[in-house]
């Protein structure tokens, strides 16, 4: 397969569309629409769904991975052969990461990384039970998920529990069949495994943003699951003393890269001062 041609597919799936894509390569759409086609041609299979924004298929998903890990590869390759950064761009890396890790302790392991490659983040967020999806598809090279069985091709280490407690506003909770129910969006269950009683159906509110949905819980709108360390103010426990853990996992590309080594290092070592 040819370089340059997996190079725009990536660019078109990571953009959205041919147009952008043609944008952030510097060519003309006429150019990235080319390229997509002989690609296709050579693997003799369609890889793009024209679609707004545009999607690997089902046999393009097998070359999101690559197309992505040849160009980290290539990059950290110039830059050990000149010395110095290749090209004085910026390395790009995807990872996705739950709502609740990406607002207490997930930022402070980026600012750690030293200065030098240059990194260009492009953060993905889902619920920690499907966040290990990107990484199938390769969209994202690293995940911060709960799935603790390696997704193919990649590596899982364990990060540690973030520990959350079920809390409301004072004179909010009457029970859990009256008082309405916070959640982030329809994969979180967080809220329900707490409950553990199939049998209780709620009111319930969704409130999709991890800043919202704690300023929600504060307001009285209802009751949710907060990581313990948001859990200040005059919040009330609803059941004093319990709690329920969530094991993390970090999960990322089986590949020899210096840029993926660092990010897994202060990952690692920013999980082990902020979580159980």
């Amino acid at each position: 397969m040819d370089a340059q041609q997996l190079a725009t597919f990536e660019a078109v799936i990571t953009e959205g569309s041919f147009d952008a894509a043609a944008r952030a390569l510097h060519v003309t759409p006429s150019a990235v629409s080319q390229r997509i086609k002989a690609l296709e041609q050579a693997v003799g299979q369609v890889l793009v769904r024209r679609t707004k924004p545009a999607e690997p298929t089902e046999a393009g998903q097998a070359l999101v991975r690559l197309s992505g890990q040849i160009a980290l590869l290539e990059r950290e390759a110039l830059d050990a052969a000149r010395g110095a950064p290749a090209g004085g761009g910026r390395t790009r890396i995807s990872v996705v990461v739950n709502a609740d890790s990406l607002l207490t302790w997930f930022l402070p392991a980026l600012v750690a990384l030293p200065a030098e490659p240059a990194l260009s983040f492009d953060i993905h967020q889902d619920d920690q039970d499907h966040t290990a999806d990107l990484l199938r598809s390769g969209t994202a090279m690293a995940a911060v998920t709960a799935q603790d069985v390696a997704v193919q091709g990649c590596r899982v280490e364990p990060l540690g529990s973030m520990r959350y407690r079920a809390v409301a506003a004072p004179g909010v909770f009457t029970g859990f069949a009256s008082t309405p129910m916070i959640l982030l969006n329809r994969k979180d269950r967080l809220q329900h495994r707490f409950v553990n009683d199939p049998a209780v159906t709620p009111p319930i509110h969704y409130v999709p943003a991890s800043a919202a949905f704690e300023q929600a819980v504060r307001l009285g709108l209802g009751w949710g699951m907060l990581p313990e360390p948001t859990v200040t103010g005059d919040l009330v426990e609803i059941v004093p003393g319990r709690h329920l853990d969530v094991p993390l996992y970090w999960q990322y590309w089986r590949m020899e890269s210096t840029v993926l080594a660092a990010l897994t290092s202060a990952v690692k070592q920013a999980a082990r001062a902020a979580l159980h």
